[in-house]
């Protein structure tokens, strides 16, 4: 099977994954991999603009990693998470959405100018 997309995790979403459970970190990476091989819902949806998230329902509690497309290299299709977080209900925060759309902002500004 092929992958659709790679996925690169900024040092925010990696601190998050590395401070999380281990049965849950090991249940969102598998989710992340099943999303990069099928178009489902479920795992990846887009959210609002240029904002997604990596979604997994693990042990009663939701997980989600913000992410955004950087396909501005023409060679691979890639996917940045910016960060993480734990909710205790479906809806997802605003300011999480924003912080994600900051931290997008930032990752563009600083990877293009250096070209």
């Amino acid at each position: 099977m092929t992958e659709n997309f790679k996925v690169e995790f900024l040092q925010e979403a990696a601190e998050f994954l590395d401070n999380i459970d281990e049965k849950a970190r090991e249940k969102i990476i598998y989710n992340i991999r099943k999303a990069q091989i099928i178009n489902d819902k479920t795992l990846f949806k887009k959210l609002s603009g240029e904002t997604w998230e990596f979604r997994t329902f693990f042990n009663k509690t939701f997980y989600r990693l913000f992410a955004f497309w950087d396909k501005f290299d023409k060679t691979d299709t890639i996917v940045v998470s910016t960060h993480g977080i734990i909710k205790k209900t479906d809806k997802t925060p605003k300011k999480e959405i924003k912080k994600a759309e900051k931290l997008r902002l930032q990752y563009l500004k600083q990877k293009y100018s250096k070209q």
